[in-house]
C-alpha cells in the first residue's frame, strides 16, 4: 500500500511540476509577444509619416549629357528585364552596368503592352515600367497615403519610385482569390489602385 502511494505521489509530483512550467513557458511568452507587438505599434506611430519617395525624372539616355554608371533592375526575368529608367529589354541587351541597351532594337521605355486600364498586367516586366512612367506618380502616392497598417510597414521600407514599382507589381492578396486562385490569371501583376477583375471559374 506504501508502495502504490510513493509512486502516485511521485508521478503527481512529476505532473504538477511539469504542469507549473508550462504555465510559466506559456505566461512569459505572452507577455513578451505583447510586449513585442506594443514596441512594433509604437515604432510605426513614431515613424516619419513623412516618408517621401525620390520620384524619377525623366530623361532619355540615349541623347542625355548625363551617364548613369550602374542601373539596377527587375533581375528575375527568364527573357525580359526593366531597367530602373523604365526601359524593358531582352536579357541578353543588358548592358553590364545592369541598364538595358537603349540602342537595341526591342527596347522600349515605360512599356504598358499587357496591361489593362486597371493598372494590371499579364507580364511583370511589362508592369514595372508601365509603373515607372512619370505621370504615375500621383497615382502611386495615393496609394501610399491609403496604404493599410501591414502594407505600411512594407512600403515605408521602400526608397524609391524604382523600388516601390517592382513590390508593386509583385502578385500580392489582392491579385487572388480563396488564398490559392488568381483573380484575373492572365492580368495579376497590378500597380493600380483596385485589385484584378474577377474573372468567372
Amino acid at each position: 500500500m506504501m508502495l502504490m502511494l510513493r509512486r502516485l505521489l511521485r508521478k503527481r509530483w512529476v505532473l504538477g511540476v511539469v504542469f507549473g512550467l508550462s504555465l510559466i513557458y506559456f505566461l512569459t511568452s505572452t507577455l513578451k509577444q505583447e510586449e513585442r507587438s506594443i514596441r512594433d505599434r509604437t515604432l510605426l506611430e513614431v515613424k516619419d509619416s513623412d516618408h517621401r519617395i525620390p520620384w524619377k525624372v525623366r530623361f532619355n539616355l540615349g541623347n542625355s549629357s548625363r551617364q548613369i554608371t550602374q542601373c539596377r533592375n527587375s533581375i528575375q526575368g527568364k527573357i525580359l528585364l526593366t531597367d530602373e529608367l523604365g526601359y524593358v529589354c531582352e536579357r541578353k541587351d543588358l548592358l553590364v552596368n545592369g541598364c538595358c541597351n537603349v540602342n537595341a532594337p526591342s527596347t522600349r521605355q515605360y512599356i504598358c503592352k499587357s496591361c489593362l486600364a486597371n493598372g494590371c498586367c499579364s507580364i511583370y516586366e511589362y508592369c514595372v515600367s508601365c509603373c515607372l512612367q512619370p505621370d504615375k506618380q500621383l497615382l502611386l502616392e495615393r496609394f501610399l497615403n491609403r496604404a493599410a497598417k501591414g502594407f505600411q510597414n512594407l512600403f515605408t521600407a521602400v526608397e524609391d519610385h524604382f523600388e516601390l514599382c517592382l513590390a508593386k507589381c509583385r502578385t500580392s492578396s489582392q491579385s487572388v482569390q480563396h488564398e490559392n486562385t488568381y483573380r484575373n490569371p492572365q492580368a495579376k501583376y497590378c500597380y493600380g489602385e483596385s485589385p484584378p477583375e474577377l474573372l468567372p471559374v
